[in-house]
């Protein structure tokens, strides 16, 4: 067949055919009711009103003729298969999301999902993580996700426990300061 007659793929079948970025084989996607809120909220931002502004602007760019060198037009639709495709992962994340309730764990002294964790190194700094789901992580705020070395290294560990885990930087000992869950926003 002609080359000319062959559509090629910007990408997106191959986006959808793998599974979930980051979440191992066979486990669910882990996630705060907060994190589930903001990426519900994300979602319904980019159905209800994102997608339906571009989609007038595409409209009427289209309505203006020639689309070949209509900047507005080609933008448009690039910017509609964005959103698209955002809409997909969105959808697909919600849909294989499962709520941890951090408050459920109570007054535990033991490491889990949705854990406060403040630790220290040996040179004597503290540093205060919080453990959330994938969709969720932050590191510039202290959220890392559950899937990190240091989060697996930490999980199940209790107040004045040292860990060792492999950092970017080689092995790396600290010691479990505090453990507290509460209500993250």
């Amino acid at each position: 067949m002609n080359k000319a007659f062959v559509r090629e793929s910007d990408g997106d079948d191959d986006e959808e055919l793998q599974p979930a970025q980051g979440i191992p084989h066979g486990t669910p996607n882990y996630i705060t009711p907060a994190g589930h809120a903001r990426l519900k909220e994300e979602l319904e931002h980019l159905v209800k009103r994102e997608r339906p502004h571009v989609v007038e602007i595409v409209a009427w760019a289209a309505s203006n003729g020639d689309r070949s060198e209509n900047g507005d037009y080609i933008y448009g639709k690039r910017r509609l298969r964005e959103i698209d495709r955002r809409i997909r992962f969105l959808t697909k994340r919600l849909d294989i999301a499962e709520i941890v309730d951090p408050l459920r764990q109570g007054d535990n002294d033991q490491v889990f999902f949705g854990a406060t964790v403040t630790i220290g190194d040996p040179d004597g700094s503290e540093h205060v993580y919080t453990i959330v789901g994938i969709d969720e992580a932050d590191a510039s705020v202290g959220r890392i996700s559950w899937i990190s070395p240091l989060a697996r290294a930490l999980l199940k560990a209790r107040e004045g426990d040292s860990i060792r885990f492999m950092s970017p930087v080689g092995v790396r000992e600290l010691e479990v300061l505090d453990v507290f869950y509460g209500d993250l926003k």
